[in-house]
């Protein structure tokens, strides 16, 4: 109970520490947010009105803690005229998309990186571990902003199997997620391949082949739960850095989640959506991130005893 304790209150100074952060580099940021929005040529009472309407007139300091005194009421708007759209409302709409696309891109990684790690496992040094290897050096070393557009033009132009943008059905995921999915699956297919090897090699697992044991019940009983304990602590960490790192992914399909809100609120100067959306990115990273804690406590009975 004292871990949990400790991780609620380091998740919550992380988010205090994100929020400081985030409201330091956009008071940073070159221009002026009443230019923006009213343009150069608007009348000098307007200007002054906006600005002590934004809050501008008052530092850093001030602005955060009135945004930390709305957020806390439920209350917080847009800080961008006509000021009616409710923050939190654009966010319970743009995130579960955002959840949606990040879960659908952990699943397809998994489902390619699970069978190919434990086939390279298998056969070290043969064809399967050479093609697995060069599949892990490819998908690491494309860029998703290029293979984005790649898939847009193979599947959705070309061959028009799929819709270019936006979130009508279910096949408005697949290229998105195949995108996001691409590189996670060939990182997660060199750990498992790399931890399943360690394992294999290890005394139980020698101890379980001298007592005759089915070399299938070996890998899949013995080996295999071992072998994926230092990959689940990268899978909570990678699904947390999808949920925050779909930003580029969804502005190349237009896809209408918490990347093209926060795209859109920087864009139109929206400062109260822009720490509203850093907020939910680093409490979703360290809610995941305390969840896969936990479920590593669950599944390996040495650390419950050393807690």
């Amino acid at each position: 109970m004292n871990r949990v304790l400790r991780k609620i209150a380091s998740t919550l100074l992380a988010a205090a520490g994100a929020l400081l952060l985030v409201s330091v580099f956009l008071d940073l940021v070159p221009g002026d947010p009443v230019d923006a929005i009213l343009g150069e040529q608007a009348m000098e009472a307007d200007r002054e009105a906006l600005r002590k309407a934004l809050h501008l007139d008052r530092s850093v300091w001030v602005r955060t803690a009135y945004f930390v005194r709305d957020a806390l009421g439920l209350d917080l708007r847009s800080s961008v005229p006509p000021f009616q759209d409710r923050v939190f409302d654009r966010i319970a709409q743009a995130f579960p998309r955002t959840a949606l696309l990040a879960l659908t891109s952990l699943a397809f990684a998994l489902t390619i990186a699970l069978p190919l790690g434990v086939a390279a496992a298998l056969r070290p040094r043969t064809v399967v571990d050479m093609l697995a290897s060069a599949f892990a050096v490819l998908g690491a070393a494309l860029p998703r902003i290029w293979i984005g557009p790649l898939f847009i033009l193979a599947f959705a132009i070309h061959l028009d199997w799929l819709p270019v943008s936006g979130f009508e059905s279910a096949r408005s995921l697949v290229l998105p997620t195949a995108t996001l999915g691409l590189a996670l699956a060939a990182f997660l297919a060199r750990m498992i391949r790399a931890s399943l090897l360690d394992t294999l090699g290890e005394d139980f697992v020698r101890t379980a082949r001298a007592k005759g044991l089915h070399p299938t019940r070996v890998l899949f009983l013995h080996a295999f739960p071992s072998a994926l304990l230092p990959v689940l602590t990268v899978v909570g960490l990678q699904l947390g850095a999808l949920l925050g790192g779909a930003v580029v992914t969804e502005k190349v399909f237009d896809y209408p989640g918490m990347g093209s809100l926060l795209l859109q609120a920087i864009d139109r100067r929206d400062y109260n959506m822009v720490r509203a959306c850093v907020l939910a990115f680093t409490f979703s990273y360290l809610l995941v991130n305390l969840l896969t804690d936990l479920a590593y406590q669950a599944v390996d009975p040495r650390t419950r005893e050393r807690n």
